[in-house]
């Protein structure tokens, strides 16, 4: 006998009707099988059933005392999902630097070397006029003290240093007049970044202003369709039930029309019947009014509401346009600034690029730690397909057991019936044609009969129908207190020495 895995998923199951199957309380199989037959045991009562042509995929039958019925479990693999890998990571690490600040900083960086190296200039000559002078002064010193003859040096001299003083000076004025510009420029610059920085504020105060916009303009868009939506709804109902009212005023009007009244009177005396008919037809017509101006009434009413509530949203839309467009406004003038800004941005691609060398590094961690991560990943895996498989086996296990208990619970049920029948089974013997089965008599008092009547099982008769309790067909006999099929193949089980029989029931109720 062939046979074929029975698997259990957690995310879908079917039962399907199958070939015949070995199962006991633990294990269980199927597969296709033609013309074959089953056995199976519970407890100290065997069956087997020799059939017609099996199905393909797993199943099982079972049966006692005219009831029966079947399992089967069919699903595919278990699902696997596809591992991704965050590419984030790959991209270079986006540094969020200030165009405009790093410019000032450079440009302020330039001027203040310019400043250093001139200042560094105007003290190196200072000290080397100070040398020089000193050396002069030495100098005539010992032109002093070696000669005593008048001389015009010391005015040239004078004349000299003086010079020298002048140059001094105004060397130095030049440098309190560089500091000073110098904190000018520093102050600018703290300016300009204080500006910058409220203009990015502000920046994000309207991005986040226009979200809310939005977000209030979509979802008034959204209640006036709703609106709309049930203005449409009313609308329709009240045209409907106008046109019912209009209907059934007509059905009425026709009634009175043609209802025609015979009333034989004892007496002589005459009846007006033809104002009798107009009172009434006046007073239905009343009646027909009344009813249509109170509808009218009540519907104008709804409408007139529905006008109202119409209008106020049109006039929150309106009112939400015409803030949208104040918010484009300000967002192209922020886009035009956006777009100077990118233009400073380019001057930054350099530094970029020098960043993203840096950055190479980090994307390498990032990789050792994505092969980490998919590392415990698999790990995982691994520890879930075995839990899977634990939880398969445990499957396995619990629907061994159901079908016990099932089948536990056919007997007893089968067995009370007998009792309560007090039907007493017959001894039968029959002879089966296939060379692997011997004949035994049945002298058991307790005989269990599987025909077609159960739900989808295997049948040979030509005639046999599904049947039920509540059933009574013709040309059934009663074996063992259950009515069977003429025809059928019958499943008889004696619980003396485990023995199986097959018999076929023919027209005249013999075996």
């Amino acid at each position: 006998m062939s046979t074929k895995e029975v698997r259990f998923t957690t995310y879908s199951a079917r039962s399907s009707s199958g070939s015949p199957q070995n199962f006991s309380s633990r294990s269980y199989s199927g597969g296709y099988v033609s013309g074959a037959r089953q056995r199976y045991s519970v407890g100290a009562n065997a069956y087997m059933v020799i059939g017609g042509d099996g199905q393909r995929g797993g199943g099982m039958e079972f049966g006692y005392g005219g009831m029966g019925g079947e399992m089967g479990t069919c699903t595919g693999p278990p699902h696997v999902k596809a591992v991704h890998v965050n590419k984030s990571l790959l991209t270079p690490v986006n540094i969020e630097i200030d165009p405009n600040i790093q410019a000032l900083r450079i440009q302020e960086k330039e001027q203040m070397k310019i400043l250093n190296n001139r200042f560094a200039s105007l003290i190196n000559k200072v000290c080397f006029l100070e040398q020089q002078r000193k050396m002069l002064q030495t100098k005539l010193s010992l032109l002093q003290d070696q000669t005593s003859t008048p001389s015009n040096m010391n005015s040239k001299f004078e004349a000299y240093i003086s010079n020298l003083r002048r140059q001094l000076d105004g060397l130095g004025d030049d440098k309190m007049k560089l500091e000073g510009e110098l904190r000018n420029m520093q102050g600018l610059v703290e300016d300009l970044k204080t500006k910058y920085e409220d203009e990015i504020n502000k920046r994000n105060e309207s991005e986040n202003n226009f979200v809310i916009l939005k977000k209030d303009t979509d979802a008034a868009c959204m209640n006036k369709m709703e609106l709309e939506t049930k203005l449409a709804t009313l609308t329709e109902e009240l045209n409907f039930l106008r046109n019912i009212y209009e209907s059934e005023l007509r059905e009425l009007q026709d009634q009175i029309k043609d209802t025609t009244v015979v009333v034989e009177m004892d007496n002589a005396r005459s009846l007006d019947m033809d104002s009798i008919v107009a009172e009434l037809r006046a007073q239905y017509e009343e009646i027909a009014k009344r009813n249509r101006a109170e509808a009218e009434a009540w519907y104008m009413q709804k409408y007139e509401k529905l006008q109202v509530s119409a209008s106020k949203y049109e006039d929150d839309l309106r009112n939400a346009k015409a803030e949208i467009a104040e918010i484009d406004g300000i967002i192209r003038r922020y886009q035009s600034e956006i777009d100077m800004i990118k233009g400073q941005r380019a001057k930054l691609e350099n530094q970029i690029a020098e960043e993203e060398k840096s950055g190479e590094s980090a994307v390498k961690d990032a990789k050792h730690q994505i092969m980490e991560l998919e590392k415990a990943l698999q790990t995982d895996k691994q520890n879930m397909a075995k839990q899977v498989r634990q939880y398969q086996e445990l499957m396995n296990v619990k629907l061994a057991l159901d079908i016990e208990i099932a089948t536990y619970r056919k007997l007893l049920e089968g067995e009370e019936k007998r009792l309560v029948t007090g039907t007493k089974s017959n001894n039968v013997s029959k002879q089966i044609s296939s060379p692997n089965y011997h004949s035994y008599p049945m002298e058991s008092t307790h005989i269990t009969s599987y025909i077609s009547g159960s739900p989808k099982v295997y049948r040979s008769a030509q005639r046999s129908k599904e049947i039920g309790s509540n059933f009574d067909l013709p040309g059934s006999i009663t074996l063992g207190g259950t009515r069977r099929d003429v025809g059928a193949t019958v499943i008889l089980a004696s619980n003396i020495g485990q023995t199986t029989v097959v018999a076929t029931l023919d027209a005249s109720g013999e075996l």
